[in-house]
């Protein structure tokens, strides 16, 4: 198999590729994706990531080593496995993050990803249901829309932010992203709209693009400096499948460092250690792993929630039947409802933490819901200093790799994780979310507010991520860096990286529009290299 152009992995930044680059008649498009196709009605109704996060036919199932910085725990990392990859599973929330962040960027050197760059590009991915103006678009294949769930005690939270002074926001993604509100949504009528419904779908019937599903690539083949093949498997049997132009990695934040690493690039001893022979040294792969760390303060509460209203073969009737006959109910909720950007600090130029404000609870998101009503306040810090990495555990691609997080390193990460608990406690004792609350769950009262270091062990020993990995093939023009302004693997030709592993440093919130703002800017950097 030979294509102009092979892009590994059909997830959110791959399935922009797939449309972007195939709308050109001219050239040929293959995609490879590990999963199957996106069939499984769990994927398409919005509450299903309750149930895609534990299957391991959409879920990579990854796991992260012992980590210091929760007292040795380790955590899952669910990642998509499937078309559409993690936009497929994740819990349908569309922030762009903050103009800074991508200014940082381009004062990093990476010229061309400065905030008046990248605002066409997330303009022109969206149908925003409010309407276009100078920030939002309305023309774009990916619907989002607002939340249409409402609930009492999400609500209060919202009211009760307000009244200890923090501003209504209407428009995360709007001009300014502080304030308190409701998450916006990667949905529309009651369903999921992930990047491969959004961009690929539409794009299926094209005699040029060509989708190949149950693939696990392995390597990148390489001729001399050039690269020219992907090879991987497929149930067994050995795939090799060649670009005349370009191969795209878009394989997240742990498979393109993996599969760069399984091909002989990285850094030399480390590969050498695994008896993989080294082809060209890039010491920064894998380097450089960022994530967000939430803490999840639970509040019992006498109003209504998740938790009960889903018990019961009578309850879950009634849901699916609503659900059916008006798309509407539980079945249409996200991962959180209400949200907050708000600072910990006043001298802060803008919001370094963000709440997700859940009408459930549980000891792990994961899991089965409390048996008692309850609200969920978690706070996570949007700029975390702490870095990880991503290691082999083998020299075969089935073998996930090893993932260091290193959450919690730095004093600036503890304090602020710190500083959000209590956030989150002062809101919830205002009014009127306060007068639904019966006690704090947790932590508890047994840990106080002057207590650092008892919330600062609460949080080691209960916070998890958010699934939000970042980083590891990192653009840039240091030593470190893996890929450059136009996502070429440096000193490479015809490999790219595009997805959220090229992140010079995270985004101040959910990673799931920025990766989608990746595979459109890396489309238009390879249509100006092919002088289209």
């Amino acid at each position: 198999m030979e294509f102009d152009f092979v892009i590994v992995g059909a997830g959110s930044a791959g399935c922009v590729l797939a449309n972007r680059l195939s709308a050109d008649p001219s050239v040929s498009v293959a995609v490879i994706e590990a999963g199957g196709r996106d069939a499984s009605p769990w994927i398409h109704v919005p509450v299903g990531y309750f149930k895609t996060i534990k299957d391991p036919a959409l879920n990579w199932m990854y796991r992260t080593e012992a980590d210091e910085g929760l007292n040795g725990r380790q955590l899952n990392w669910p990642r998509g496995k499937t078309l559409g990859g993690s936009s497929s599973i994740n819990g349908l929330l569309y922030v762009r993050g903050q103009p800074q962040d991508y200014d940082r960027w381009r004062q990093m050197g990476n010229i061309g990803w400065g905030w008046d760059d990248l605002l066409p590009l997330f303009r022109r991915s969206e149908s925003w249901e409010g309407g276009a103006d100078q920030l939002r678009g309305d023309r774009g294949e990916l619907s989002v829309s607002r939340s249409r769930q409402s609930w009492q005690v999400v609500d209060a939270w919202v009211e009760a932010a307000k009244a200890a002074g923090f501003a209504f926001n209407p428009d995360y993604n709007g001009a300014s992203q502080e304030g308190v509100g409701y998450f916006q949504l990667t949905a529309r009528n009651g369903l999921r709209c992930s990047s491969a419904k959004a961009f690929l779908k539409p794009a299926r019937s094209r005699p040029n693009l060509t989708v190949l599903t149950h693939i696990q690539v392995e390597n990148v083949e390489l001729d001399g400096s050039r690269v020219v093949a992907v090879r991987g498997r497929r149930h067994g049997s050995l795939v090799r499948v060649a670009a005349r132009r370009e191969i795209i990695l878009s394989a997240g934040a742990i498979g393109s460092p993996q599969i760069l690493m399984l091909s002989g690039i990285g850094e030399p001893a480390h590969l050498a250690d695994h008896g993989i022979r080294p082809r060209h040294t890039l010491p920064g792969v894998g380097q450089n792993l960022q994530d967000h760390l939430q803490a999840r303060p639970v509040y019992r509460c006498t109003a209504p929630t998740i938790n009960t209203r889903t018990r019961g073969l009578f309850n879950q009737a009634r849901i699916g039947l609503e659900y059916m006959l008006s798309r509407s109910g539980p079945l249409t909720l996200a991962a959180s409802l209400g949200t907050g950007f708000l600072k910990t600090r006043p001298d802060l130029e803008t919001p370094d933490i963000q709440f997700h404000i859940q009408p459930f609870s549980a000891n792990n998101p994961t899991t089965d819901t409390d048996d008692f009503d309850a609200f969920t306040a978690s706070v996570l810090q949007l700029r975390p200093e702490s870095t990880g990495e991503i290691r082999l555990r083998s020299a075969r691609a089935e073998d996930h790799p090893l993932i260091h997080p290193n959450y919690l390193s730095t004093a600036l990460d503890q304090q602020t994780i710190v500083e959000g608990i209590r956030m989150a406690r002062r809101i919830c004792r205002q009014g009127p979310v306060a007068d639904l609350v019966t006690e704090e769950h947790a932590p508890g009262r047994s840990v106080p507010d002057e207590d650092f270091d008892g919330l600062l062990d609460w949080a080691r020993n209960t916070a998890t991520t958010i699934y939000h990995p970042t980083g590891t093939c990192r653009m840039g023009r240091d030593k470190m860096a893996v890929v450059d302004e136009r996502l070429r693997v440096h000193g490479l030709d015809g490999l790219r990286v595009a997805d959220a592993s090229i992140m010079p440093v995270i985004v101040s919130g959910n990673t799931n529009a920025p990766a989608i703002m990746i595979g459109e800017k890396a489309s238009d950097l390879i249509r100006e290299d092919m002088g289209a």
